[in-house]
């Protein structure tokens, strides 16, 4: 268990620092509920920015153009074409949802369904959650890469959202790192999506690096270029 004292600005008033405390402790069965909704709505966040990315994407833009630019010929009216095209906005967006939401019921009914088991009785693993006004505020979860064993992912990464800017995420990401040394594993890695901007710039101010960017492996992914970005923190010098 580590207790923390964290500095950070107010979500509302950038220039005014304030203070809150909050301790790191392992993972007990009575968080579960907190843990779990605390994944989804942190989770949920990234609906909008996921809808952006896709709308922006120069093969969306030119069919909602062209579809514009169809409907404003022919029907020789501006409303149609204006209420087409929020229309197809707001299909667009409770698709992305849908799909986003089957992913996060996915996370929740695999490693997240038994996290006692998952994280807390398997070797390598552990899961860590943030305290604070006597509420769990953050969580991070760690286990042995499948592609390395020498490597530690660093998974499960969230922190309620009128708590973030105190450092909770960066302490917890040094939770993590210190696991690994204790263990010997080589490095600390994790993934990221392209909407996770603020989590990267997170990472890369703790010492994560980032050694890869692909494509998700899939005909939507290639459609929307949905990126992953690796990151690795070198725990051990390299061989």
């Amino acid at each position: 268990m580590t207790s923390l004292n964290g500095a950070g600005s107010n979500g509302n008033h950038p220039e005014e620092a304030e203070m809150v405390e909050y301790r790191i402790r392992s993972y007990r069965d009575s968080d579960y509920e907190e843990v779990r909704d605390l994944f989804s709505h942190g989770m949920s966040e990234y609906v909008p920015g996921i809808c952006i990315h896709v709308v922006t994407r120069s093969w969306v833009l030119l069919a909602m153009a062209c579809m514009f630019m169809s409907l404003l010929l022919s029907s020789k009216s501006l409303i149609l074409p204006v209420l087409a095209v929020t229309l197809l906005l707001a299909l667009g967006r409770h698709i992305l949802g849908y799909f986003w939401s089957l992913y996060i019921d996915h996370c929740l009914k695999e490693d997240m369904l038994d996290i006692q088991q998952t994280y807390m009785e398997a070797s390598g693993t552990h899961f860590w959650v943030a305290e604070a006004e006597d509420r769990v505020v953050g969580t991070v979860a760690a286990k042995p890469s499948d592609e390395d064993g020498e490597e530690l992912q660093l998974k499960r990464m969230s922190v309620r959202k009128d708590f973030r800017g105190f450092g909770i995420a960066k302490a917890l990401s040094r939770e993590v790192i210190g696991f690994a040394r204790q263990r010997g594993y080589r490095s600390v890695i994790l993934n990221t999506l392209m909407v996770q901007r603020e989590a990267q710039r997170m990472y890369e101010s703790v010492g994560f690096q980032k050694y890869k960017e692909f494509v998700l492996p899939t005909v939507y992914g290639h459609l929307v270029n949905f990126t992953i970005s690796k990151y690795r923190y070198d725990v051990l010098p390299a061989k």
